[in-house]
Parts: structure tokens; sequence; C-alpha cells
């Protein structure tokens, strides 16, 4: 009897916990766990679980982004990157001191909830989008993607749409344009382009596909948000909106130099994703050197590679951890 009241007492305590946590004074569990659940493809119905319409809709007004509405100029990036032997910062050493031939590198470290592979690629001309062999009808795993197009580096790329609530990728969403040509359109609407142009500048900018194709863009997917535009970074009230999660996000520096973002959740230890706020990868982004920069698909789709093999740990539902997708940033 006496192990018994011990046990209700612990369940006790525990739903007490689990209750303080939901409804008490404290805001941040609900605002992160509102804010992660609804920019997930398929588990929006967990912030319902707990809430409804109107404290989803109260925590989303107040934890939002506000981007720069500019369109990346691309005269200010100057490729000029070659490795000065003295350097300002740590971070500065950690990206400029390389081989003479070196075409990338990866800077790993931990924060406290999240693990992150900066990649830094040297020549922003060996970057390019890629899409799906398959494409239109389902999508590939990133890794594979990357084997067959020779990629030495590749990264997830845009938004997709989940044709016939299948989830498989099978093509993307909004405006893709690969090598100079136009794979989707949008209907013509302006989207938030992430896009390397001609010049070999990531730019960004709300256009449509025929837009950015005038302005000289050869390659770019869709998504968001816009994190640093020319320099200034966008505003933040609460966490941003986009709660945590596993991350992928690529930037430019002034010197040239492109990085791309991949942020692995701690919680992936332990059965859960965790990951990176919004605020998180601005952080990261600032401290090395980034003048423009914009988050791509996360989550699940968060994959890095490396000559064709997985390098994160990827947290999708299969058994390498990747998901179908039908575009990638790969660097050859």
């Amino acid at each position: 009897m006496k192990k018994l009241t011990i046990i209700l007492l612990v369940l006790d305590t525990i739903a007490i916990f689990c209750l303080l946590l939901a409804y008490g004074p404290y805001n941040g569990f609900r605002d992160m766990f509102i804010t992660t659940a609804m920019n997930t493809m398929n588990h929006r119905y967990l912030a319902y679980v707990l809430y409804n319409d109107e404290q989803i809709n109260e925590v989303l007004n107040n934890n939002f982004i506000e981007q720069p509405n500019d369109i990346t100029d691309q005269d200010d990036i100057n490729f000029d990157n070659e490795d000065p032997q003295e350097y300002e910062s740590i971070y500065e050493e950690q990206i400029l001191k390389r081989d003479k031939e070196q075409l990338y590198k990866i800077i790993e470290f931990d924060e406290k909830d999240y693990h992150v592979y900066l990649t830094v690629i040297y020549d922003a001309s060996r970057l390019s989008t890629v899409k799906s062999k398959y494409y239109g009808t389902k999508g590939q795993h990133l890794s594979v993607m990357a084997k067959e197009n020779d990629a030495i580096v590749a990264i997830n790329g845009g938004r997709f749409s989940d044709v016939g609530g299948q989830g498989n990728g099978a093509r993307a969403s909004g405006i893709f344009i690969s090598n100079g040509k136009i794979i989707e359109n949008g209907d013509n609407y302006k989207y938030p382009i992430i896009g390397i142009s001609n010049k070999n500048v990531l730019t960004l900018g709300k256009m449509t596909a025929d837009e950015a194709i005038k302005m000289g863009i050869r390659d770019a997917v869709c998504f968001g948000p816009f994190l640093i535009v020319n320099g200034k970074e966008s505003f933040i009230q609460g966490n941003g909106g986009y709660g945590v999660a596993p991350r992928t996000a690529i930037g430019q520096r002034k010197d040239g130099i492109i990085l791309f973002l991949t942020i692995d959740g701690n919680g992936s230890k332990y059965g859960f994703r965790g990951g990176a706020t919004v605020v998180d990868m601005i952080d990261i982004f600032k401290r090395y050197g980034a003048y423009n920069a914009a988050n791509l698909d996360g989550g699940a789709s968060t994959v890095l590679a490396i000559n064709g093999v997985t390098y994160n740990n990827p947290v999708a539902q299969s058994s390498s951890g990747e998901r179908s997708l039908p575009n990638a940033w790969i660097v050859k």
C-alpha cells in the first residue's frame, strides 16, 4: 500500500509539473511548443492537443520575424577572400585560414541544445541547384542526388508540395530555377527567392521567376525567412515564431565566401529532434560575417552530404534518417 501511494504521488507530481509547463505562469514552454509544432509539415495537430485556437493565435501573434524588404545588392560582394595570414578574430581565422587550393572546410561546434556544421565554400561559382531524377513523381534522398550529380558538398533546398498527401518530395512549390531554367514559376507571383546569380552572388528578395531571370539569377529555391539582407538582420519578436528544429540555411560574406549552415538538435540522441531557433541562426551567421543569409527547409529535411555520404544526423522516419526531396544545393 505504501509503495502504491509513493507511485501515485510521483505520477501526480509529474502531471502537475506538465500542467505548469503547459499552462503555468512561465510562457516559454508554451510559446516554443506551439511555434515548433505549427512550423512542421505533419505535426501541427500537436499544438491543438494542448491548446485552443485563441491560445495558438495569441502565441503566433507574439512570436514573429520582420524581414528586411530589400533585395540583395549584388555589387556589395567583392570576392576578395585570400587568406590574410593575420585575423581580426578567432571566427575570421576559422573561416579564412586554409590551404591555397582548398575548396571547402567544415567548422563544427556544440551549443547547449544543438550541434553545428558550418560548411565554408571558397568558390561560389561551384554552387548550383539540382533536382530529383524523378522530379514530378517522387523525390530522392539528398545523399543519392549528391552522388548522382558528383557533388562534393550538398545540402537540402527549398519548400516542396505534398503531392497526393504522400509527402514524397515530388516537386518544389513556389519558384525553382536550375541552371538558368525555370522549373517552377510560382504562377507568376512574387515569392521569397534564395538564389545564386551569374555574378555568383547569393541574392535574396521577393520576386517572380521572370524577374529573377532578368536579374541574372541562374539557380534558386523558394523558402525563408530571410535572416540577413545587405548586412541588415531581421527583427525578431519572441522566438521568431519558428520554434526549435534542426535547421538548414545558406549565407554569403561580403568577400564572396558561401556558408552552408546545418544544425542537428541534440534531442536526436534521446528520441526527439530538438534544434535551434531563428535567433540562434542569425547569431551564428553574424559571428562568421554573413552579409546575406536565409533559412532553407529544415526539420526532417535537414541533411548535409559530403562526397555523396550523409555527414550529419538527419531525423526523418526512414532507415537512413533522410526524407525524399525534390531539389538540393550542391557544390561540384
